[in-house]
């Protein structure tokens, strides 16, 4: 029996006629009565005896009801599924994140991940660049949201977020206004590594500038210069998400020199996003949308 076969024989059990049956797949009576005969044909014997009282089924279609009635049951399981599937229920999706982009945007995207797909399920793991590039290189992550830079031919980039960087000085610094590089310099500008995202546009725009920090500290992750400059340590120049958490406790200014830096999300050419993972995408986008001009 094919399909469609069974699904009419099902329709009349239920209905108890070909009319009925009619109206409840939404199709003409002449329709139900011609795939019901192709179905005996086909068998080689009758599945329902016609009588003045209507359609009583034979011994040989009852035989058949346990198999069609079960059948019936996982195709509505499958339907059931399927539409947990494309509202992201009962999917597991695993995001890498940049240390910042995981406390200022992830943190709130997931709250939000919860309330609209409760069954959904989320592993978060943060890390710098080259970790999360490699993690996505070997399956260990569906997508990554990171601070961009030049990416392997098997990723792909997608940029979302673009902004300057921003300095960060004691609380009770005098300077108002934007600050320029040079002054940032001779006010212990706390480095970045050059091999980091930000560091390399921060390197960049220095050597172009001819300036040379005095600084002799080179960190990696951005909260920590905004740590040490809380302590005393020195000025800084982080990102906008970095510089947020901070908002009550240093003083934040603009630079003079643009220091342009972007969000992208990566994720690898061969692997195409649930609609799990396709939702969180969509609420980071939101949520960067949201904080593009505040800070």
């Amino acid at each position: 029996m094919r399909l469609r076969h069974i699904e009419v024989f099902q329709a009349v059990l239920q209905a108890g006629s070909v009319s009925g049956a009619a109206r409840l797949l939404n199709v003409s009576q002449p329709n139900v009565s011609r795939v019901l005969n192709h179905a005996e044909q086909q068998l080689g014997f009758t599945l329902f005896e016609r009588s003045p009282q209507g359609l009583i089924v034979t011994p040989e279609g009852r035989r058949l009801m346990p198999e069609v009635e079960a059948l019936f049951s996982h195709i509505q399981a499958i339907g059931v599924l399927a539409e947990q599937l494309r509202q992201g229920e009962g999917q597991h999706v695993r995001i890498g994140s940049a240390h910042a982009l995981g406390h200022s945007v992830m943190a709130p995207v997931l709250v939000d991940f919860r309330r609209q797909i409760p069954g959904g399920s989320v592993e978060l793991v943060t890390g710098h660049f080259n970790t999360l590039s490699q993690d996505l290189l070997h399956y260990k992550m569906d997508f990554a949201l990171a601070f961009g830079e030049q990416v392997s031919s098997e990723l792909i980039s997608e940029s979302i977020y673009h902004a300057d960087m921003v300095a960060l000085l004691p609380p009770d610094s005098p300077q108002e206004g934007p600050v320029s590089l040079s002054w940032l310099c001779d006010n212990d500008l706390l480095m970045l590594q050059q091999q980091d995202p930000l560091g390399q546009v921060l390197s960049r725009v220095l050597r172009e500038n001819g300036l040379t920090p005095r600084s002799q500290l080179h960190i990696k992750t951005y909260s920590v210069i905004a740590d040490l400059v809380l302590a005393g340590g020195g000025v800084g120049v982080v990102d906008t998400f970095t510089a947020r958490r901070y908002i009550n406790q240093l003083k934040i200014l603009p630079v003079v020199e643009a220091l342009p830096f972007e969000v992208i999300l990566l994720s690898r050419k061969d692997q195409p996003s649930s609609q799990a993972a396709l939702k969180l995408k969509q609420l980071i986008r939101h949520k960067l949308f949201c904080l593009q001009f505040r800070l």
